[in-house]
């Protein structure tokens, strides 16, 4: 699986209240939750999410509470992809859950700026940067994480296996 983009660069520690602020968890509409996305880091976040598609980041990313929300937010406002120094694992787990590919890479996200012009293969665990002509090789996602990041998260592999019996 081939994911491009332009990077939309973040620095460390982006918690998950900084992702989808508490005040909007009543909403479960993936919709609604975008427009509320990263909003007071960057109120022009979901703007530049739609056009540009991969977040970049860096330690940390996603820690702090374990909201579903956050990285439904994320996928929701048109990031395709994100890619981050670390991760905090509950945010990682949740974001393959909901099918949001999630790469971890220091020298990448290090490396990465804002604008550059990117392309992940999910299959050989590749990040080439084509603006500075840079790659970065991260782990790639075995099988089973990459059967639920192309049917768009768990619960839509599940109920597509439970409807083929």
């Amino acid at each position: 699986m081939i994911i491009s983009g332009k990077a939309l660069k973040y620095g460390d520690n982006i918690d998950t209240d900084v992702i989808i602020p508490a005040r909007y968890l009543t909403s479960t509409d993936p919709a609604e939750l975008a427009q509320h996305c990263l909003e007071g880091l960057d109120p022009t976040f979901c703007e530049k999410a739609s056009s540009a598609g991969i977040l970049v980041a860096g330690k940390n990313f996603g820690c702090g509470s374990s909201r579903e929300h956050a990285p439904l937010a994320i996928k929701a406002s048109g990031v395709k992809a994100v890619i981050a120094a670390s991760f905090a694992r509950i945010f990682y787990r949740n974001a393959v859950n909901i099918g949001l590919p999630i790469l971890e890479s220091e020298e990448a996200a290090e490396k990465i700026k804002e604008g550059d012009q990117l392309e992940i293969d999910l299959d050989k665990g590749e990040i080439k940067n084509l603006t500075s002509g840079e790659t970065f090789k991260v782990s790639p996602f075995p099988p089973f994480l990459q059967e639920i990041i192309e049917r768009g998260g768990l619960m839509n592999l599940v109920k597509e296996k439970v409807n083929s019996r």
